[in-house]
């Protein structure tokens, strides 16, 4: 989060590094990830991620969750007192040092230090290493710009070990999975069609999935800080494939255009099977002229995640990823009058 801006007065500076803290400074020895400029600093989680993940930690193009479903996009997390130090000495060390920065700024900078160097706590803590840890706001780095992640805005507080963080929202493994969610790397839905590149009126065009591809796939989220560990690992299975024929003048099989896949994805076309109707396919009515229609493919994916201290899967919404439409040729079948 940047929150170093001009024109802010020097009473509000002071209470924004408490409410808007979230991680560390910028190296791994630190513990955290941050993105430093001239406004501050972007604070994110310490959560990371394995397995299935997308580029760029976001999923493939076009998952998108159902009923508007989205992740959290903040929370509350641990930091032992020498990740906290290091943070807090980062952010002061960044703030006064910066070419041109305002007084104000530095004086809120260092206001804020002084709470948990010499004021309401002492040299951080650091003599109660394992005694507990600082609770920090931090902020889901796929939903940074989203006006909600300044909705943890709670300053850091220490916890002792074995009590409650005092906050509504502290991480736990759903957020974990709800976080790993977003993240997860969906294969293109491309069909393979029969007839391949022309089709005809009247004569059903399979189609399928190649199933060395459709096949669950999986992330792990995993947090480590402030003396805290906890996993969560979240599984998409997919489990229909839907059928926009890019025309009216089309009929579907089945005819609500969803082909479950039934742990396969769907029926590829075998010679001698041109005259029966396609278990998951479409039969074009009129010719595409000079043209083309956009036949165009979505995979409905079920979501679950299992993690600490929750072994049996639970259900997250399920999520749909649209591909990109597949021009199909359609001809009129000639026949010859003798």
């Amino acid at each position: 989060m940047r929150w170093l801006a001009a024109g802010a007065t020097a009473a509000t500076l002071a209470i924004l590094p408490g409410t808007a803290i979230a991680a560390i400074p910028p190296d791994a020895s630190r513990g955290g990830e941050t993105n430093v400029g001239r406004a501050g600093q972007t604070l994110y989680s310490n959560i990371t991620y394995s397995g299935s993940t997308g580029n760029s930690g976001k999923s493939g193009k076009g998952f998108v969750a159902a009923d508007n479903w989205t992740p959290p996009a903040c929370w509350y997390e641990p930091r032992s007192p020498a990740e906290f130090q290091a943070y807090v000495e980062g952010f002061y060390n960044e703030t006064v040092n910066y070419p041109g920065q305002h007084s104000y700024a530095k004086t809120a900078a260092g206001q804020f230090r002084d709470i948990y160097k010499d004021g309401k706590y002492k040299n951080y803590n650091l003599d109660k290493a394992g005694e507990g840890a600082f609770w920090v706001a931090v902020r889901n780095k796929d939903r940074e710009n989203d006006p909600a992640a300044s909705s943890c805005s709670k300053p850091a507080e220490w916890v002792p070990n074995g009590t409650p963080p005092p906050f509504s929202n502290p991480v736990t493994p759903a957020i974990l999975a709800e976080s790993a969610y977003s993240r997860i790397a969906i294969p293109s839905s491309t069909v393979t069609l029969a007839p391949a590149d022309n089709t005809k009126v009247n004569l059903g065009t399979w189609a399928w999935l190649d199933p060395s591809r459709f096949k669950p796939v999986s992330v792990t989220a995993t947090l480590n800080a402030g003396g805290t560990t906890l996993t969560a690992t979240v599984t998409a299975t997919p489990q229909s494939l839907r059928l926009k024929p890019g025309t009216k003048d089309a009929t579907l099989h089945p005819a609500s255009g969803e082909c479950p896949l039934n742990g396969g994805a769907g029926t590829p076309f075998t010679p001698g099977s041109e005259n029966q109707t396609p278990p998951c396919g479409v039969t074009y009515l009129r010719a595409s002229g000079n043209g083309t229609y956009p036949l165009q493919a979505s995979v409905t994916w079920t979501v679950s995640w299992t993690g600490t201290n929750n072994t049996a899967p639970t259900q997250l919404p399920p999520g749909t990823f649209e591909g990109e439409p597949q021009n199909v040729t359609v001809q009129e079948i000639q026949a010859v009058n003798r």
